[in-house]
């Protein structure tokens, strides 16, 4: 019987009792990029993304014009980002792409914010009078607590490591790194009004590259020692059953997207925006495990 190494644990294969072509095994493979989230929100690169969105009812706030956008952001589609319907720029592989749920979101220098709050009410205009008589806006003040967050791109672990060959039959173990999972708060402040905008991180949809997709109700279970080799995943795993050597650089194009709820308070008030989500993709090996009889 051949045993499989999962990132230095014996890993248990199945093993096919006759003769049998060996096949090779390929490394991973870079593909070029095919519109992977194209129109349906803004692509970043970089370890995170800063937010920046409008209404789809069109309305929208400059942001300040001399406010440089940061030196991570690259905008695809023509410098101001892509906005749902727009065109389509190119992105490398394995950088993260947001979307919403009834949101446009966009990067740089270029938009405000504009959220709807509890169930699709605008956000009350005005709030009490700070010292001075000058009144303030909690939407306001939301806004600028809500566009100071920054989520971060997810990154994909696996068992075997994404680095090896994934086996034909064998449990393959997914998860989000602990570091790119959990609570994210900014705070914007004016005299009289504090808000505070919380996203927390729901769920992990995974796209397995061959058809399937993989819905993990949090980030995952990291695979270690005190598994067995041969066991699954409590929470995220998948079994590939075909290999990926008939595919585009003989690899699948694995993704997840992170949904993010975010909620605001401050102000006497509360509100929530609508869904956000970070995906990012790599590529993923998979090869069959054969055994040769030898009279």
């Amino acid at each position: 019987m051949r045993r499989v190494t999962r990132t230095g644990v014996l890993l248990s294969a199945v093993v096919v009792l006759i003769s049998l072509e060996a096949g090779l095994f390929a490394a991973p493979t870079a593909m070029a990029d095919d519109g992977f989230g194209s129109g349906t929100g803004v692509r970043c690169v970089g370890k995170g993304c800063d937010l920046r969105a409008t209404s789809r009812s069109g309305s929208s706030r400059r942001s300040n014009p001399n406010r440089a956008a940061p030196a991570h952001q690259s905008v695809g589609g023509g410098g101001g980002g892509v906005r749902g319907g727009g065109s389509r720029g190119s992105r490398p592989a394995g950088s993260p792409t947001v979307t919403s749920d009834g949101w446009e979101y966009d990067l740089g220098n270029g938009m405000g914010i504009l959220p709807t709050f509890d169930g699709g009410k605008k956000a009350p205009k005005k709030a009490d009078k700070p010292a001075g008589g000058q009144q303030v806006s909690v939407a306001a003040v939301a806004q600028q607590a809500v566009e100071r967050l920054r989520l971060p791109e997810p990154v994909i672990r696996t068992s075997p490591d994404q680095d090896f060959v994934q086996v034909v039959n064998v449990p393959t173990w997914m998860w989000v790194d602990k570091g790119s999972w959990g609570p994210v708060s900014q705070t914007a402040r004016v005299p009289g009004v504090t808000v505070t905008a919380t996203a927390r991180p729901r769920t992990a949809v995974w796209s397995m590259g061959d058809g399937s997709t993989v819905s993990c109700a949090g980030p995952g279970t990291p695979y270690s020692s005190k598994y067995r080799p041969e066991a699954r995943s409590p929470d995220c795993g998948y079994t590939y059953h075909r290999s990926s050597l008939a595919e585009p650089g003989k690899a699948f194009t694995v993704s997840v997207r992170v949904t993010w709820d975010v909620e605001w308070r401050g102000g006497g008030q509360t509100g929530a925006v609508p869904g956000l989500a970070v995906e990012a993709r790599r590529q993923l090996v998979v090869d069959e495990v054969q055994a040769v009889v030898v009279r």
